[in-house]
């Protein structure tokens, strides 16, 4: 699972990366759950077939699905990671996935915690290249009873027990869990993907495109 990641600030590698400008007022220090942060999606309008729509959009949301469907918000559930293998048949979940939310979550990199040494040590996972991350996510509006409008969403993850860098994260005896990274060129498909194309996009991602460092403590 991921709880802990930085987002992608530089207003030119958002553009370029992911094709869309960088709203104003986005989050620039690290981003923790119930944090605002920055997600691209398929706009909602795009459905009513205006050609005036964009094919993406860059939205600002709390990090933590709340369910459409929910009546009130609940903070004790986390909600910022979703199973890939039963999100489909979650209640939190479930009404994003079948309704076509899907997003892109960009990162400049994701913490996971190294247990190495015999405690936790959070250790950034960034491209090689240094280029932003592309998490696949759901996103979801909830209105509340005084109608009050909260956007939200989560990232995906799988499996990593087999995967050369991800496995050798979490707390032992824990299954190893990674988030759903998306290969530049898959981007408009994953966003355009119908729910009984999502599970092709759940590919572990090359770990030699990776790599693992230590931030290094300021002062």
């Amino acid at each position: 699972m991921c709880s802990h990641y930085q987002p992608v600030t530089d207003a030119d590698r958002f553009c370029r990366t992911f094709a869309v400008q960088l709203p104003l007022g986005g989050r620039s220090g690290d981003m923790w759950p119930k944090y605002e942060g920055v997600f691209v999606r398929r706009p909602p309008e795009l459905e009513s077939g205006d050609e005036a729509v964009p094919e993406r959009e860059a939205a600002t949301g709390r990090w933590g699905l709340v369910p459409s469907r929910t009546r009130a918000i609940n903070e004790k559930l986390s909600t910022f990671n979703a199973r890939s293998e039963t999100a489909a048949k979650s209640f939190t979940f479930g009404g994003a996935w079948h309704q076509r939310q899907q997003c892109i979550v960009p990162a400049a990199c994701v913490y996971e915690p190294d247990w190495s040494s015999g405690k936790a040590v959070a250790t950034q996972i960034l491209h090689k290249d240094g280029e932003p991350l592309a998490v696949a996510g759901l996103w979801d509006r909830w209105r509340g009873p005084g109608g009050q409008l909260l956007e939200s969403f989560t990232m995906l993850t799988m499996n990593a027990q087999k995967h050369e860098l991800f496995s050798q994260f979490h707390r032992p005896g824990q299954e190893k869990r990674m988030v759903v990274l998306l290969p530049a060129g898959a981007l408009d498909e994953w966003l355009h993907a119908k729910p009984e194309q999502y599970r092709d996009f759940f590919q572990p991602y090359p770990a030699d495109r990776l790599v693992a460092r230590v931030p290094q403590k300021e002062g």
